[in-house]
């Protein structure tokens, strides 16, 4: 199983990295959407829609998502911003206010709309975080996926080394404290070394901390609704790693929120995108 996990690993990584670079902004955007939509299709399954709801789920994502993307050069590309806007907004309330609560609660939310609506949300926000970060630079994208990468990785070989403290255990079993320091250690060592490398602030250090607690969140949230739909994975697309979701549940809560602190930032007068 670690073997697959590596070699799939691998190959995302290396597709991940020619795409990144090497891409246009338009095919980007167009390569992040389909993965998006698998995502979308994941969350129907998890959500327990039928097969018609989960046909209409998706068009109705798909159909949303070239539509921004139409109209990214004419003269409604101000109100995509709002649009985006609200959407990152909306996202980071979800993760600030909703998540913790509903962990704290593990409650199931029955409510198959609310739920539709919810994913749809956060995973439309997630994937104009990843075009914008894009846009903005690519490596600061990457500096991003890097961090929760990075840190998954960490807690997972920590809390398989030293793990004896369980974190939620009635949520994920195999997640622990220990693996929490672990991958709060290694954060802290990247962002020294970006630090002092790169000349940033050093207050990049308590940002990626944070970046490293949604993580844990969103992962913490899909293992939630994975044990309350009764599976083990979100889907079977990648050997060794489960479906889209499995892979990209840290990002969803922190990708837009770094879009949203950013361009809160541009807003303020500040330019960052420089």
């Amino acid at each position: 199983m670690l073997k697959t996990r590596v070699i799939t690993a691998i190959l995302l990584v290396t597709g991940l990295l020619l795409t990144v670079f090497l891409a246009s902004g338009q095919v980007w955007a167009l390569l992040t959407l389909a993965i998006s939509l698998f995502a979308v299709a994941e969350w129907a399954n998890l959500i327990k829609l039928s097969r018609t709801q989960s046909f209409s789920y998706i068009a109705f994502a798909m159909l949303t998502g070239i539509f921004l993307l139409l109209i990214t050069n004419t003269s409604l590309a101000p109100y995509q911003h709002i649009a985006n806007l609200v959407l990152l907004g909306l996202s980071a309330l979800f993760w600030i206010l909703v998540a913790p609560l509903w962990l704290s609660q593990r409650k199931t939310c029955q409510n198959r709309f609310m739920m539709s609506v919810t994913g749809v949300l956060l995973i439309a926000a997630t994937w104009i975080a990843l075009v914008g970060l894009h846009q903005i630079n690519p490596w600061l994208l990457l500096g991003v996926l890097a961090t929760v990468s990075l840190a998954d990785s960490a807690a997972y070989f920590a809390g398989k080394r030293f793990g004896r403290h369980k974190l939620a255990p009635n949520i994920s079993p195999g997640k622990t404290w220990e693996g929490v320091l672990g991958a709060l250690a290694a954060v802290t060592v990247y962002g020294g070394l970006l630090s002092f490398y790169q000349q940033l602030n050093p207050w990049l250090i308590p940002a990626l901390w944070l970046l490293v607690a949604f993580s844990i969140m969103g992962d913490l949230v899909e293992s939630l609704m994975k044990r309350q739909a009764g599976l083990k994975d979100s889907g079977q697309l990648l050997p060794g790693h489960g479906g889209i979701l499995d892979r990209i549940d840290g990002f969803i809560p922190t990708l837009p929120m770094v879009l949203l602190f950013i361009d809160g930032l541009q807003f303020s007068g500040l330019n960052v995108h420089g």
